[in-house]
């Protein structure tokens, strides 16, 4: 059997997700904050799921994600689908802060114990995280919420050369989905190409199946982005972009 951990499971895509492997028949652990809806999983899954509750900007996160995996029976695939982000003009440093802890202290803390698990057992892993197609240029109304996205980018790259240094068997997906209408975009309107998440899911879902390095959602998304990295500079500033 599969095994397969997903961080971030209690709401959203990584909710769906599970759902999705669960019902293939993979052995799965989930973990998020909030217990109730890893509960109310278990319960519909009782053969095949297990749950820890785990908050990534706590300084326990990796250890108890250990403790996942050892009652998971093991990990084949990691998932990170945890993250926050809020339109921000008004740089509040509270909420900068915030994102910057989830998105990339919690990220490196997370994908860090996936790889060096991996590495001790001397096995072959699969590290799959979801960031965003925000992550291609700096959003001046979610500063912090781009450039945590572009961080994820960059250090996939950067564990994916690491692991070919070391030689090591570990694959790597970075997912990045256009706008979805998740608890993310809540109180958000008129975000441009949004999915919904039935939409969504099994589309990523089959890029994890197929190990895709990058898995842009979805293929006009994937045109949007091409076209989006053409965008000189001086005019990037210039546009009044607000959602």
């Amino acid at each position: 059997m599969k095994k397969i951990i997903i961080i971030g499971a209690s709401s959203g895509l990584g909710y769906g997700i599970t759902e999705d492997f669960a019902q293939m028949g993979w052995k799965v652990g989930i973990a998020a904050r909030r217990e109730e809806p890893l509960k109310e999983l278990c319960q519909k899954f009782p053969d095949n799921i297990c749950y820890e509750t785990i908050d990534v900007t706590a300084d326990d996160a990796a250890e108890k994600m250990h403790s996942l995996i050892n009652r998971n029976g093991g990990m084949d695939t990691l998932l990170l689908a945890s993250g926050i982000g809020k339109q921000n003009s008004d740089l509040q440093n509270d909420i900068d802060t915030r994102t910057t802890l989830t998105n990339v202290v919690g990220f490196t803390r997370i994908v860090d114990a996936a790889f060096n698990y991996f590495k001790t057992e001397k096995k072959a892993g699969h590290i799959a995280v979801i960031s965003s197609v925000a992550g291609t240029k700096g959003l001046g109304v979610a500063a912090s919420y781009s450039a945590s996205k572009r961080y994820q980018y960059i250090y996939i790259d950067a564990l994916e050369q690491l692991a070919h240094m070391q030689g090591l068997k570990i694959r790597f997906t970075d997912i990045r989905p256009g706008f979805i209408s998740t608890p993310l975009l809540d109180g958000v309107k008129n975000y441009p190409m949004t999915m919904t998440t039935e939409y969504a899911i099994p589309r990523i879902t089959k890029a994890i199946l197929k190990q895709k390095r990058i898995a842009i959602i979805d293929w006009k998304w994937a045109i949007g982005v091409a076209l989006w990295k053409l965008i000189p500079r001086f005019i990037w500033k210039r546009l009044p972009i607000k959602n």
